[in-house]
């Protein structure tokens, strides 16, 4: 008997062991495709941002050459793609956001057939960027478009939209409304995770629905807030479909998206050492507006055990 009591400690750490073994094992894949596909390619990238890289793959060390480049003014698209790109995200952003937050709150109020509503929203998120933009070049065409065609009938003045400079990213930021499907459904999960005696007590106190929505609503969304701000602002930096497709990047590159500069410069003018250079300062741009999103929370982002 005291034996087998002495063997038992040996037995849980042999299986202990056993289940170590057996979790790395399954976290090898990712681990390993995290490895080849993610950090090999960003170390070589950064590697290649120091030579002068071609496609066709001779290259030399050139140290900051490529970064003093676009810094100093040489490269001449390189402040207009990012004037251009931080005018979209400033016009786009708010407007996913609001949208997908009204259309989520319109979701979430009882009615009959809502599941198939939710579904229609939701649909053009699932549909190729690609097909979407197709889709888009029809209805904002300035002579046979849908849209114009509209606001003929009702008689208001008809626009160029992504075929005139002045309107191409005011288009597009209107244009990207279409898919916030997964936005609105991110809203929705966290409108039904509010309690529902809070609306209950604010009724009792005489607050109507816009106080319910100020200040029940509002606060307790605004983790939700938080989060889909962050991952809308990463990839409103990265739009590159629309201005490939619909535009590229005209009229008079006024649709020079960031992503669309870099693409132009690795595949079109073969810089890949000069893309990979850009390409770095892109995500350093990311980290620093997304650091600044999160240093500000604490104003303004409330939890619901504190902030």
């Amino acid at each position: 008997m005291q034996a087998g009591i002495a063997a038992a400690p040996k037995r849980a750490g042999a299986i202990a062991a056993a289940e170590n073994r057996a979790g790395w094992l399954f976290a090898a894949p990712a681990a390993l495709g995290f490895l080849l596909f993610v950090l090999g390619p960003m170390a070589a990238s950064l590697w290649y941002s120091f030579t002068n890289l071609t496609i066709s793959g001779k290259w030399s060390f050139i140290g900051l050459s490529n970064y003093r480049n676009m810094f100093s003014g040489n490269d001449i698209y390189f402040y207009h793609a990012l004037g251009v790109t931080a005018r979209y995200v400033a016009m786009s952003v708010p407007l996913k956001i609001g949208y997908a937050f009204l259309l989520a709150t319109l979701l979430n109020q009882p009615a009959h057939g809502k599941s198939v509503f939710r579904a229609i929203f939701y649909l053009p998120t699932i549909v190729p960027g690609v097909a979407i933009s197709m889709i888009w070049m029809w209805l904002l065409n300035p002579d046979l478009g849908l849209v114009n065609e509209l606001l003929r009938a009702a008689g208001l003045p008809t626009s160029k939209w992504i075929y005139s400079k002045d309107t191409v990213i005011p288009s597009l930021s209107f244009m990207s409304v279409w898919t916030t499907g997964t936005i609105a459904v991110v809203f929705l999960a966290g409108l039904q995770d509010i309690p529902r005696h809070l609306y209950e007590a604010t009724s009792l106190d005489g607050g109507g629905a816009w106080s319910r929505f100020r200040h029940v609503t509002v606060p307790l969304m605004t983790p939700t807030i938080f989060f889909n701000l962050c991952t809308t602002l990463i990839g409103s930096f990265q739009v590159f479909a629309e201005a490939y497709i619909m535009t590229g990047g005209g009229p008079d590159n006024a649709s020079l998206f960031y992503v669309f500069y870099l693409y132009r410069e690795a595949f079109t003018y073969t810089r890949m050492g000069s893309a990979c250079a850009i390409a770095w300062v892109l995500f350093l741009i990311i980290m620093a507006v997304t650091a600044l999103v999160f240093k500000t929370s604490d104003r303004w982002v409330f939890y619901e055990g504190g902030r």
